[in-house]
């Protein structure tokens, strides 16, 4: 699951000292804080759930699944954990994903293993902007490494949708090969 974002910066050697601002100047634009973008999603989800089996092939068919999605918080909201548990006519699909905030560069890491393998893909790194959450990352699908995106859109209250989408052309083109739509279930008393 989910090619990598990354800004880095660098500090010139030997720069003259910042001028002072005075003191009736407005402040900058305060970057962002993200570290609560999930907490909308935690708690109990019924996922639906097509996966495009062959992605990026002549053989790709799509099938689907049906079951829960539990997200826990952790660390005060900065991090949380998905429990994916959903079951098809092809099969079942239990996966965790390990989400964390990184304070200094604003953006979290969505980091998925399939427990069929136990293994764990590459992170995929973005954020949230105006409701929509964009994370990128790299895999590699059958001996090809490809460019992943995942993409959180349509969020309420109740309930939200998950697109994944592979590339193999450096970006491209994309092709859809994961819909995930949640609905919350009621808090068990």
């Amino acid at each position: 699951m989910p090619f990598l974002l990354a800004a880095v910066g660098a500090t010139a050697m030997g720069a003259q000292p910042a001028q002072a601002e005075p003191a009736s100047a407005a402040p900058a634009s305060a970057e962002r804080d993200g570290s609560h973008d999930f907490d909308w999603e935690i708690g109990t989800w019924a996922t639906s759930v097509k996966v495009l089996r062959n992605p990026l092939s002549p053989k790709a068919t799509w099938v689907e699944f049906n079951g829960t999605s539990v997200i826990h918080a952790l660390g005060g909201g900065r991090s949380n954990v998905v429990d994916l548990d959903v079951k098809g006519p092809p099969g079942r699909i239990q996966g965790v994903s390990l989400r964390l905030y990184n304070v200094q560069g604003r953006q979290w890491t969505l980091n998925f293993a399939n427990m069929g393998d136990g293994l764990l893909t590459p992170p995929s790194v973005g954020e949230f902007t105006n409701g929509r959450g964009e994370f990128y990352g790299t895999d590699t699908l059958r001996g090809r490494t490809i460019l992943v995106r995942f993409v959180i859109l349509d969020v309420m209250p109740d309930s939200a949708r998950f697109e994944q989408s592979y590339s193999a052309d450096g970006g491209k083109t994309w092709e859809l090969n994961w819909i995930a739509t949640d609905r919350r279930l009621p808090a068990k008393p």
